[in-house]
C-alpha cells in the first residue's frame, strides 16, 4: 500500500509518516523545501506536475492533505489580517488541497482501494465560532466544504474522501498546552483513514473517531 503526505517534514505530518510506514505502508513524504522528502509546493501548479510527472503512474493508495498553515494567530480586528495574508492562507490551505488532488487524482484511480485524506480542523465547524482566527477558521471551513463536495464527485470512481480534526496537538501550531501528543494524533487518523470508505465518504470525525458537527 502507497501512501503520499503532503506536509511530512514536521509535525502531525512528521507523526503520519512514521505512524504509516510502522503499519507497513510505502510512504512519500512531501515538503515545500524537499531535501529528505518529494519537493512540492502545493501552492504551485507547476511542482504538482512536477510531482506528478515523478510519480509516472505509479498508483496511490491513500493521499493525505496535510500541508497547511495558520498565519493569523494574534491578528486583532481593528487593523490585522492583512490581505496577503488571506491569500496565502487560501493557497496553502484550499487550493493546495485541490491541486495536490487534482494532480494526483490519475494515480489514485490505479490505487486498490483508493482513499484521501483532509486534514481540516474543529475550526472550521459552524458550530464553534467563538470569534478570532478569522483567516484559519475560514480556510479550514473552506476545505471541509472542498472535501465534502470531492467526495460526491468521486464516488463514482470509487474514491472515498474523509475529513479530519486531528485534535489539539502540540506541535508548532498546536503549541505547549495543547492536549495529545502528534503521536496519538497519528495513531488515531491512521485508524480513522484505514476504515474510511465509500459507506462513510464525506466524514468530518475528530481523531479518535467522533463525528463532527459541520
Amino acid at each position: 500500500m502507497h501512501a503520499l503526505i503532503t506536509g511530512a517534514n514536521r509535525g502531525i505530518g512528521q507523526a503520519l509518516d512514521q505512524t504509516l510506514r510502522a503499519k507497513g505502508y510505502d510512504v512519500t513524504g512531501t515538503s515545500r523545501a524537499g531535501g529528505e522528502f518529494e519537493q512540492l509546493d502545493v501552492t504551485d501548479f507547476a511542482s504538482q506536475s512536477q510531482l506528478a510527472q515523478r510519480l509516472d503512474s505509479r498508483p496511490i493508495d491513500l493521499l493525505v492533505c496535510n500541508a497547511g498553515v495558520y498565519l493569523d494567530r494574534g491578528q486583532n480586528l481593528a487593523d490585522g489580517y492583512p490581505a496577503d495574508m488571506w491569500a496565502a492562507s487560501f493557497a496553502a490551505n484550499v487550493t493546495g488541497v485541490f491541486l495536490t488532488v487534482q494532480a494526483l487524482l490519475p494515480n489514485l484511480q490505479l490505487g486498490h482501494v483508493p482513499r484521501i485524506a483532509i486534514i481540516s480542523s474543529q475550526m472550521a465547524s459552524q458550530e464553534r465560532a467563538p470569534g478570532g482566527s478569522y483567516i484559519y477558521r475560514s480556510s479550514k471551513a473552506a476545505a471541509l466544504n472542498l472535501g465534502r463536495n470531492l467526495a460526491a464527485d468521486l464516488h463514482h470512481i470509487g474514491i472515498a474522501v474523509g475529513i479530519y480534526h486531528p485534535g489539539w496537538v502540540r506541535t508548532d501550531m498546536g503549541g505547549e498546552q495543547a492536549d495529545i501528543s502528534v503521536k496519538e494524533a497519528a495513531n488515531g487518523l491512521s485508524e480513522r483513514f484505514e476504515i474510511l470508505s465509500l459507506d462513510t465518504t464525506g466524514c468530518f470525525e475528530t481523531w479518535d473517531g467522533r463525528p463532527h458537527a459541520y
